[in-house]
């Protein structure tokens, strides 16, 4: 094992132990796993620390590096036609090739019963929505347009369609937007937007090196809004038992655990390689004509993908078989005490904790604090996540006790997120966006979202109202950073300025003294 990879496996190994015992905890107390969901866990848990590991040293080594490579060569040609292609392309690529969407589409039968490409077309439209706006946030960097005004526009337009779709549609609208910007697509439009700004001279570039997921996750939401109002999707339905889906593995033994995860591991291989397979092609047909990397690059960038590769398809099938039972188990249990109260302040620190493991969280505070040159720290950054996610968590279980509409938490919300952009400074706005979208990723899908599934589904007796009240607690997730980074930037802005005040009065006293 190269020591790259071993400090790689650390790190997640402290990201991840934490949620472990908290769910080790809640299983010997107050919500007692069955032995076969007990194996699943443990077995994930495994998978995730070495998958994480993985990952993240191919991201460093493949993801960030070729896009910081086209970004750049993109702005070089100075040819806009060129660069909104090039951009629409890339969106469309790497939104079709993330995991976490195909999940959420296989959510939503109504959509695949009522449309004519079934699943394909969510999945589609989804895609579409990220290459035009990702074609978007990237001409407003080459054009230098404020990315509060556009963020501004863009989610009041979402608001206003809204009004015309279905509310039962809403929270799968909003929740598409987070789910869109996981571990396939953050790692390559992150570094798309630090090649495009690094071509940019003084502290604008700077400014403008974020932005690029932040607008890429609005876009999903506006496009999967007028695909219910094309189809005027009404109603759509969650048609999983989740009560059978539960007790799938109570029961199994050692061999039958086993099965599962084979079954795991064929499914995601193929899922990640259909994934990988468009950014692997992109890249050599840019490497055979632009010639930009040696070699020794060249091989460096294959090796990084098969980290990729591998950390992915461990990390994806350890979420997904060894996390989402458990997360649907502990939920229902949880809504069966005290009234399901217990629910928010679990949720609350599970919300803390669980950001941490999210790979894509680890490839955007690092590239903070590149960026930042280190004024913004990636431990500042995980500090401003964790409690922004901790916040949403506590959100989404009150919303299911409560039955409480998603507008009612999503409108002020975005409100406050919008009017602090007036007050905070603009690299922090671009962070703070960025930062939504990349701390709802799989982690959320696969373990916060069933958590809430099987929440819901006890105290509703049943599974009508999961759609309108277990599903948007994605969109909580992407909606609270927005509020806690840019509150973050806003006291990083007054400490600077009180710091620049102090050397200004010492330094009137020193030209005081010397005048005397």
């Amino acid at each position: 094992m190269t020591k790259a990879l071993r400090d790689k496996i650390v790190e997640s190994l402290t990201s991840i132990i934490p949620i472990a015992i908290i769910i080790i905890l809640l299983s010997l107390t107050v919500a007692p796993l069955d032995t076969g969901v007990f194996v699943l866990f443990l077995i994930g848990v495994f998978l995730l620390i070495v998958g994480m590991g993985c990952f993240t040293l191919g991201a460093d080594m493949s993801m960030l590096v070729i896009g910081e490579k086209i970004g750049s060569a993109m702005t070089k040609s100075r040819k806009v036609w060129l660069i909104a292609l090039l951009s629409f392309v890339i969106g469309i690529i790497v939104t079709v090739a993330e995991p976490d969407l195909q999940i959420l589409a296989g959510q939503v039968p109504s959509v695949a019963e009522k449309t004519p490409l079934g699943n394909w077309l969510l999945i589609l439209t989804v895609a579409v929505g990220v290459g035009v706006f990702l074609t978007i946030a990237m001409l407003r960097i080459v054009f230098g347009i404020r990315l509060s005004i556009l963020l501004i526009v863009f989610y009041v337009g979402a608001f206003i369609a809204s009004i015309f779709v279905s509310p039962s549609f809403w929270a799968v609208s909003f929740d598409s937007g987070g789910v869109t910007t996981g571990p396939m697509t953050v790692p390559f439009i992150i570094s798309l937007g630090v090649g495009v700004a690094s071509l940019r001279a003084g502290k604008g570039g700077q400014d403008d090196s974020f932005g690029l997921v932040a607008l890429s996750s609005v876009g999903p939401i506006i496009a999967v809004l007028v695909l219910g109002i094309v189809f005027k999707i009404e109603d759509p339905e969650y048609l999983l038992d989740v009560s059978a889906s539960s007790g799938l593995v109570q029961n199994q033994n050692t061999y039958g655990v086993l099965i599962l995860y084979l079954r795991g591991f064929w499914d995601y291989f193929k899922e990640v390689g259909i994934a990988i397979s468009p950014i692997l092609a992109f890249f050599l047909f840019f490497q055979i004509f632009t010639r930009s990397f040696h070699k020794r690059q060249v091989l460096r960038i294959l090796m990084g993908f098969v980290y990729t590769f591998v950390g992915l398809v461990l990390f994806l099938t350890g979420a997904n078989v060894g996390f989402k039972q458990v997360g649907t188990q502990i939920g229902m249990e949880l809504a069966k005490l005290w009234g399901g109260w217990l629910l928010i302040p679990v949720g609350m620190i599970l919300g803390y904790f669980i950001v941490a493991a999210e790979p894509a969280v680890h490839v955007l505070n690092k590239q903070v604090e590149r960026m930042s040159a280190g004024a913004i720290s990636a431990k500042t950054m995980k500090r401003g996540l964790c409690i922004g996610v901790c916040i949403s968590l506590g959100l989404a279980m009150v919303r299911i006790l409560t039955h409480i509409s998603i507008m009612w938490i999503l409108v002020p919300g975005y409100a406050i997120a919008l009017i602090l952009t007036f007050f905070t400074p603009p690299l922090y706005t671009g962070i703070a966006f960025d930062s939504g979208g990349v701390a709802s990723g799989a982690m959320v899908s696969s373990f916060v979202l069933p958590l809430a599934i099987g929440a819901c589904y006890t105290i509703n007796g049943g599974t009508a109202a999961i759609m309108t009240e277990a599903f948007g607690c994605v969109a909580f997730v992407a909606l609270t950073p927005l509020i806690s980074i840019q509150i973050l930037g806003i006291l990083y802005k007054y400490k600077t300025k009180k710091i620049k005040r102090h050397f200004l009065t010492v330094e009137e006293k020193i030209l005081t003294y010397e005048v005397d």
